[in-house]
């Protein structure tokens, strides 16, 4: 296999690990929140902040390398509007992801306690979980509108 096709199943395959990662996780936690269980809430929010780290984080690094990487194989500059747009819609994701990682880890904290003891998730858990599912929607949008950028590369 050429470098080439390498970068583009490297870029394809992340774009989905971004996507399809992101909604799957987020939707066994939100579905393990909207249960009430602790210890199902415990158990999707370790899963929840392990898949980041292992799927999604070295997706988010590969992204912007292959994305150059092709774009300077196909001659495009990158200076293209569309390239431009998905660097900032990029940056947007980003802006939310972290964020996001920290809410994760306290939300896996505290529902690992609660669990412990046998209780449902406090008040600041849940606080926590709609700002986590809020800062969700902003980057899975951009994230779906960097696949339309990257299908269509509208002038």
């Amino acid at each position: 296999m050429n470098a080439y096709l390498l970068a583009k199943w490297l870029h394809v395959a992340g774009a989905a690990v971004l996507l399809g990662t992101g909604i799957g996780i987020a939707f066994h936690l939100w579905i393990a929140v909207r249960g009430g269980n602790g210890v199902a809430i415990a158990t999707a929010a370790r899963a929840t902040v392990l898949a980041d780290f292992v799927f999604t984080l070295p997706a988010i690094v590969l992204q912007p390398l292959t994305g150059i990487a092709l774009a300077s194989a196909m001659g495009y500059p990158l200076a293209s509007p569309w390239i431009v747009a998905s660097f900032a819609l990029y940056l947007v994701a980003g802006a939310c992801w972290i964020p996001v990682v920290f809410i994760q880890l306290r939300l896996r904290a505290l529902a690992e306690k609660a669990a412990l003891d046998g209780a449902p998730p406090g008040e600041e858990f849940h606080r926590l979980a709609r700002r986590w599912f809020l800062l969700g929607w902003p980057a899975f949008i951009a994230v779906a509108a960097i696949f339309w950028l990257m299908i269509a590369r509208p002038a």
